[in-house]
């Protein structure tokens, strides 16, 4: 559950700043009279992120086991990659994310109402289908048979909400930073189980060779409807008798993703050797 909180919380969060950016925005330069059109698109988008998961749970239950195990498998490590690439994204863009929507709101303006609501529909309906993937390839591969994973990521949007709230009236201010960074961090760790739960559904469609030659099993020692069982399934997508090509594709990918991520960048280190220029608070 918390797995999915935080996927709710994270992706809820970075949409919630794209929307009081360009709000804020046009409340300050008074063209309260474009707030409609911003409203609509971003309608339209949670609509077709909403759709798009519809589709994906029900879509897939009328396929064969072999084609809905072959379908998992492959959108979950779509997702995967997905997830990966916005966590470094957003990574690097963090500190100019306002000046880029800015720049492109001022364009939107002159180009009239239509484009308003695309370009609230392109900045929040990118996320909205990331999450609605993501939500749905680790609800897949929890597979509790509980409400929970869904409850976890409601939780975690409706935070996400309570905080863009509370940002954009000036009431709480945090360090987006490292907020991104260590939720990030946090999110590749999900991700990898995540990936390895889809090699597992491609083994079991056929896709991939290896489904019964285990790696380990522990699940004795760690039984799947045990508490502590159940906690590290929700956070980790843990598998107490994961096979061999899971373990490996587990660790090919957290491993250096992981040390990627939480690299010092170039600026930062840069940032060692000489005076940081003073930068002027938004």
């Amino acid at each position: 559950m918390f797995g999915n909180y935080l996927i709710g919380l994270r992706e809820g969060l970075e949409a919630g700043l794209v929307v009081c950016i360009l709000i804020a925005y046009l409340v300050k330069t008074d063209r309260r009279d474009a707030l409609k059109p911003i409203w609509i698109g971003i309608a339209v988008a949670v609509v077709l992120a909403l759709g798009f998961g519809f589709a994906l749970e029900f879509g897939s239950q009328e396929l064969t086991f072999e084609a809905q195990e072959a379908l998992g498998g492959s959108l979950s490590i779509i997702a995967v990659g997905l997830v990966t690439w916005m966590v470094f994204w957003m990574r690097r863009t963090a500190r100019h994310l306002r000046s880029e929507l800015h720049g492109r709101l001022d364009a939107a303006l002159q180009m009239g109402t239509a484009a308003l609501v695309a370009t609230a529909f392109l900045a929040v309906g990118r996320e909205g289908l990331e999450t609605a993937l993501f939500v749905w390839a680790s609800v897949r591969a929890s597979n509790d048979g509980t409400q929970g994973p869904l409850i976890g990521v409601l939780l975690g949007i409706l935070t996400a909400v309570v905080l863009g709230h509370l940002f954009y009236r000036g009431t709480v201010r945090i360090n987006l930073a490292k907020f991104f960074t260590w939720t990030g961090g946090m999110l590749v760790v999900v991700a990898a189980g995540v990936l390895a739960y889809g090699v597992h559904d491609l083994q079991e469609a056929d896709f991939l060779p290896g489904l019964t030659n285990k790696a380990f099993d522990i699940s004795e020692t760690v039984p799947p409807d045990s508490w502590y069982g159940t906690l590290l399934k929700g956070v980790f997508n843990f598998q107490p008798d994961p096979t061999v090509v899971q373990v490996v594709v587990w660790v090919l990918y957290l491993v250096p993703t992981l040390a990627f991520f939480l690299a010092p960048s170039r600026s930062g280190r840069s940032g060692a050797k000489s005076p940081a220029p003073v930068r002027e608070e938004a």
